[in-house]
This record gives C-alpha cells, sequence and structure tokens, in this order.
C-alpha cells in the first residue's frame, strides 16, 4: 500500500504539472511509445533509455531482403490483433481534452498506433506514419493494414492464429525457423514490395512533416514530452529547438530521457493518471469513463 509521504509527493508532481500547464498557454504537445503503454501497446525502451528485446526492423534491410520481409509480415501478422484492438487510455483523452480548451498549439507523435485521433484529437501529426496502412514501394496504391492481414492469413494458414509476447508497434516475440514459408503481401495493382506506412529506423521523417512542426513551435510558447525517452532524433531536435528559442520544455515520462539536462520541468510518473488529474484540474474537463483507471496512483511510489 503506498505510504502518505508518496502520495504527498506524487500529488505534488501533479500540482507542478498543472501549474506549468496552466503557466503557458499554447503548447507543442510531443509523445511517444510510453503514452501507449497502458493500452496494452508496449514500448521500446526501458527506464533507463536501453532497448527491450530485439531491436525493431531496420529501413535498409527492409527494402533490400527478402527474408527479412517474410520475417517481419510473419511476426507483424501475430502482433497486429494487439494494436487494432487497442484503445486510447486516460492520457489520450487528457490531451484530447486539454485541445479542446484551446492549450494545444500542435499534437505531435511518434506513435503510428493512431490512438490520438481515436480519443477525439485533431490535427494530429504522425511523424512516423500510421501502422493502419500499407504502401506500394513502386505505384504508390495505400491500402489498409486489416485489408493486408486478410490476405496474410489466407496465404499463410500455419501462422495465423499463433500468439506470441506482444513487441512495439504491432510486431511480436515470434521465434521460429520457417519464416523462409511465409508468402508475404505484394500490391494488387503492379505486384510491387508493399512497406507499412510506417518510418522505419534507419529512415528519415519526412521534411513536410519536419518544417510543420517547427513551424508550430515558434508560435508555441512551452513544449510538453508525455511518454518519450526522446533517444531518437526525429522528437529530440524540437527539444534542442525549443532551448534555442528560450521555451521551457516539461517532460512527463517513466525514466530517462534524453533531454534531463534541458528540462524546465520532470515528472516521473504512469502517463495516463497523472495527466489526466493535472488537466482535469486545470480545465474541469473530466476524462471519460473507462479511459483509465486513476487508481493507478496508488500503486506508484
Amino acid at each position: 500500500m503506498i505510504s502518505d509521504d508518496a502520495a504527498v509527493t506524487m500529488q505534488a508532481r501533479i500540482a507542478a504539472l498543472a501549474d506549468f500547464l496552466g503557466r503557458h498557454r499554447r503548447l507543442l504537445v510531443l509523445t511517444g511509445a510510453g503514452i501507449s503503454t497502458e493500452s496494452g501497446i508496449p514500448g521500446y525502451r526501458d527506464a533507463d533509455g536501453n532497448w527491450k528485446g530485439r531491436k525493431p526492423i531496420q529501413h535498409r534491410e527492409y527494402l533490400d531482403s527478402h527474408a527479412v520481409r517474410q520475417r517481419y509480415w510473419a511476426r507483424s501478422m501475430v502482433g497486429w490483433p494487439v494494436v487494432s484492438r487497442a484503445r486510447p487510455n486516460a492520457a489520450h483523452h487528457a490531451l484530447a481534452s486539454l485541445q479542446h480548451a484551446g492549450q494545444v498549439e500542435m499534437l505531435v507523435t511518434q506513435n503510428v498506433d493512431g490512438l490520438h485521433q481515436a480519443a477525439g484529437s485533431t490535427g494530429v501529426v504522425e511523424l512516423h506514419g500510421s501502422i493502419h496502412f500499407a504502401s506500394c514501394l513502386s505505384c504508390g496504391l495505400r491500402v489498409s493494414r486489416q485489408e493486408v492481414q486478410h490476405r496474410l492469413e489466407a496465404r499463410n494458414p500455419g501462422f495465423a492464429g499463433l500468439t506470441a509476447a506482444p513487441a512495439a508497434d504491432g510486431d511480436a516475440r515470434l521465434e521460429r525457423d520457417d519464416f523462409d514459408r511465409v508468402v508475404v503481401p505484394d500490391c494488387l495493382h503492379c505486384g510491387g514490395t508493399l512497406k507499412p506506412d510506417v518510418v522505419f529506423f534507419g529512415d528519415s521523417v519526412p521534411r513536410e512533416r519536419v518544417e510543420a512542426v517547427h513551424a508550430a513551435l515558434a508560435r508555441a510558447d512551452a513544449l510538453l514530452v508525455v511518454g518519450s525517452s526522446l533517444m531518437v532524433y526525429s522528437g529530440y531536435r524540437f527539444c534542442l529547438a525549443a532551448v534555442q528559442q528560450a521555451k521551457p520544455i516539461a517532460a512527463l515520462n517513466l525514466g530517462m530521457t534524453r533531454a534531463d539536462g534541458l528540462l524546465a520541468l520532470k515528472v516521473s510518473a504512469p502517463c495516463g493518471p497523472a495527466l489526466w488529474q493535472a488537466v482535469e484540474a486545470l480545465t474541469g474537463r473530466t476524462v471519460p469513463a473507462g479511459a483509465g483507471e486513476a487508481g493507478g496512483l496508488a500503486a506508484t511510489p
């Protein structure tokens, strides 16, 4: 059971976060994998910023190797149901409420799960794309990931229905020695290679997305980071830009971040309960029932 001292400490963290939100009325919000863990989607890194398990697939190896694509689609076929069934948690709903209150200049996410939009946020910039779609590398045809799932299961009955521990972004910790049997999905229009509509590690975020975020940061008066270790430069760059513009940065994240030395405020707490209570205290808006468990605070020292 949580001690009285620990409860006071947690409430002090939430009060500090609410104060930061109250003093900065135009926020650029940047979210990462840690905001979706409470929705059942695992993150990439531990509290020290180190990889958990196998590193994610690299862009170049996906393009160059049919065997790598076989392994990717087999693991994705098993892991996709975790993402497709995921629902927004209290943190997603809290940010949607903050936006509806007029305090979010732009919501930017490193995640590809679409949970911010499902919670009601609008104009979301998905730095790394969306796992809910796939595109042909030859003709550009875009198809839904669910459609690809149906084709994968039909062509690979020996893998359909398998279960494995989930990994980040719809992957799964599936270890087998027969990936060479996997029939990968191709483009129904031209027969080209399909790739999920995400920026794999080793690839670059499209320039127009980066420029849109920098423009929003110029209009904002502070940067709020939620659930990101910022180990990947695609997000960390905006912390560097905020410092150059003398704009304060607050981070809500369990564990270290790459920008710890740049922060005006660091709150180490589960994203859902802490953000829910801070936004509720500020806006008076109640997070929808079932969005998250406020009682999660009781388990956090």
